[in-house]
């Protein structure tokens, strides 16, 4: 039975969790693009507001209508122009777009750390009334909590109105839907497109302002919380506002009212109260049908297409030689270094994991953080109960592809942002309720494989690893099987046309996928010596999909150049700073088609040949033209 008072504040969390739902989909409905940087922009804005309160003495409503009304918007205009504008003409399909708003989200953390640091601000300025109001049998209920409950059913109004009811409304879903199409109709989708990031992104503004006050202030807070309310927009299937908000209210009741089945006694109903948005997300993703995706199905926006270099150069003659020396370079450095370049070789298992699932077969999955995290958990749970620890290496594999195997059950019906955001949740899950809980990492013991126990041989057996998988996925990308995955990458309904048997190419790249992160995962906590969960936070795994699609979604080359920039530049500079590169080469996409070695070839090529002209036209004479008369005569003569 529902108590009363938990109820009410359970809805000030549920106001919170539908402030931000309702910006992600409006902010989705007038862009086309799932926004992965909203709560980064609503962090930017909450921290600027701030600055200009707090630290610089300003009147908090001008503060807040210069930066909600102005500066948010103009990060909005800035992103449409210089980073989204080129990949909607290009077509770029949901993988690039994902990649792209990634990369925004990690610029905006980035600067955000560089500028205010990483302590949290416990003060920042509430525009909402403080204090609360009476209710009928002694009960009360917050006024910030009434006054965000108005704001989300304004802007709920708002949006509805102006999307159903105006012109400017049906020349923003044209643009959105079919933006070529629109521009032969005389709509100006720039501009409309433009406008639609601006509103979007004040949307954002606003979130970061009303909702600073009921956290700590910190580049990561904010972020993150918005990420979790993903599963609100996607009960309300990426379209309902009203279902938006009243999911996101009874969500919010449910987790205070799991408080009164005292958690402290129980870790798993502490860990549901605690995770219940990421819950409800997995929950929904997997029994919702399909999400309401706005853009038509153009076979040129494939999710993992293969981009060409441009010009069909090729790699140079010998080009792996420069992989072999620089593989093999790190044994002759310091066991201290070494440890560090062991990463390189499991992070770059993984990586190639990445290329097979998005690259080869098109499935867009941001969840190997999560299967290389239980293969390094499988692997110190079988070597703390004394199984041979190459034996467990091998063997925390295989355990993982059964995870694989239901993952990508499910996405033999999906493909594109939904498939992307199911492998999110099932990450975001195992992380909150396997990797968190004492009862499943406490007493493990994990140390490098006999008899591979010393530095040297233990990067040698991982260079052996990746040399295996690399054999794989090359085998695997010249079989038949591969042309199969090519086929479903590029048109499902022609390939399953065509005889493939489209739903077991997709599980079958999805276990194969999850056993190869397992592999590089186990190899990564082994070369640790010890399982670390942070080491496989979900949201790291969203950078290292960044990482693999600017390097070239479809080239396993490119994911071990990635695998090693991300280990050397954080290990040369500081912890973080390949996440900032990685950003930054991200929001370039779009003037980097192929990623960073198809743009490095064509600038290497030097530019594309230009056409020969064709001939000009011969001019026939009078002797010219009386033969041609009689060619054509006696062709008529012969055709009666």
């Amino acid at each position: 039975m529902l108590t009363v008072e938990l109820a009410l504040a359970g809805l000030g969390v549920g106001a919170i969790a539908a402030l931000a739902a309702v910006g992600m989909i409006t902010s989705y409905r007038a862009t086309g693009v799932f926004n992965l940087s909203f709560g980064a922009l609503a962090m930017i804005v909450a921290y600027l507001v701030w600055q200009q309160v707090r630290v610089w003495g300003w009147p908090l409503w001008a503060a807040v209508l210069l930066d909600v009304g102005v500066v948010a918007p103009a990060l909005g205009l800035v992103l449409e122009r210089f980073v989204f504008r080129g990949l909607h003409r290009e077509g770029a399909g949901p993988a690039r777009m994902l990649v792209a708003s990634l990369g925004v989200f990690v610029l905006l953390v980035g600067a955000a750390t560089l500028a205010w640091g990483t302590q949290a601000r416990l003060d920042p300025p509430s525009i909402v009334p403080a204090g609360s109001v009476g209710l009928p049998g002694d009960t009360s209920v917050a006024k910030g909590t009434l006054v965000e409950l108005g704001v989300v059913a304004a802007v709920a109004v708002l949006v509805a109105v102006v999307t159903r009811f105006t012109r400017f409304g049906v020349r923003l879903r044209a643009v959105v839907d079919r933006r070529a199409l629109a521009e032969l109709s005389g709509v100006p989708a720039d501009r409309v497109a433009a406008t639609g990031w601006a509103f979007g992104s004040m949307l954002a503004g606003l979130t970061g302002v009303l909702l600073a006050p009921h956290l700590r202030l910190d580049p990561y807070g904010l972020t993150l919380l918005v990420l979790e309310t993903i599963g609100v927009a996607v009960v309300a299937r990426l379209a309902s506002l009203p279902v938006a908000i009243l999911a996101a209210l009874a969500i919010g009741v449910g987790q205070s009212e799991l408080s009164r089945l005292e958690p402290d006694s129980w870790e798993l109903i502490q860990a549901l109260q605690a995770n219940l948005f990421v819950v409800v997300m997995l929950v929904a993703l997997l029994v919702l049908p399909r999400m309401v995706e706005v853009g038509g199905p153009d076979p040129a926006r494939a999710v993992g297409a293969r981009i060409g270099t441009g010009h069909g150069e090729s790699a140079p003659v010998g080009w792996w030689v420069p992989f072999v020396a620089v593989a093999a370079a790190p044994l002759a450095l310091g066991a201290e270094h070494l440890r560090v370049a062991q990463q390189v070789p499991a992070m770059a298992i993984v990586f190639v994991s990445l290329v097979m699932l998005t690259g080869y077969a098109g499935q867009i999955s941001l969840g190997q953080a999560g299967f290389a995290g239980l293969g390094a958990l499988f692997a110190a749970q079988l070597a703390s109960r004394d199984v041979p620890a190459l034996l467990a290496l091998f063997l925390a594999a295989f355990l993982v592809v059964p995870v694989g195997l239901l993952t990508g059950w499910p996405a033999i019906r999906r493909r594109g942002l939904t498939l992307a955001l199911t492998t999110f949740a099932v990450a975001a899950v195992v992380s909150r309720f396997v990797f968190a809980q004492p009862r499943f990492t406490t007493g493990l013991t994990l140390d490098h494989p006999w008899p591979f126990d010393g530095e040297r041989s233990f990067y040698a057996l991982e260079l052996l690893c990746l040399v295996l998988v690399l054999l794989v996925v090359r085998r695997l990308h010249v079989s038949r099987l591969g042309r199969m995955l090519v086929a479903v990458r590029d048109h499902e309904r022609g390939a399953a046309a065509a005889g493939v048997d489209v739903a077991s190419a997709k599980v079958f790249v999805f276990a194969v996928g999850a056993g190869v992160a397992g592999l590089g995962g186990a190899l990564l906590g082994m070369g640790g010596r010890a399982f670390d969960a942070a080491a496989f936070d979900p949201v790291l795994g969203l950078v290292w999909f960044a990482a693999v699609v600017v390097f070239g979604v479809d080239s396993a080359a490119g994911a071990v150049l990635a695998a090693g920039l991300v280990v050397a530049l954080d290990a040369a500079t500081t912890a973080g700073m390949s996440t900032i590169v990685i950003g930054g080469l991200a929001v370039l996409l779009s003037r980097m088609p192929g990623g960073v070695p198809a743009t490095l070839l064509r600038l290497a090529a030097g530019p594309a040949p230009v056409p020969a002209a064709p001939p000009p036209p011969v001019r026939l004479g009078p002797l010219g033209r009386t033969l041609r008369e009689r060619v054509r005569a006696g062709r008529a003569e012969v055709g009666g």
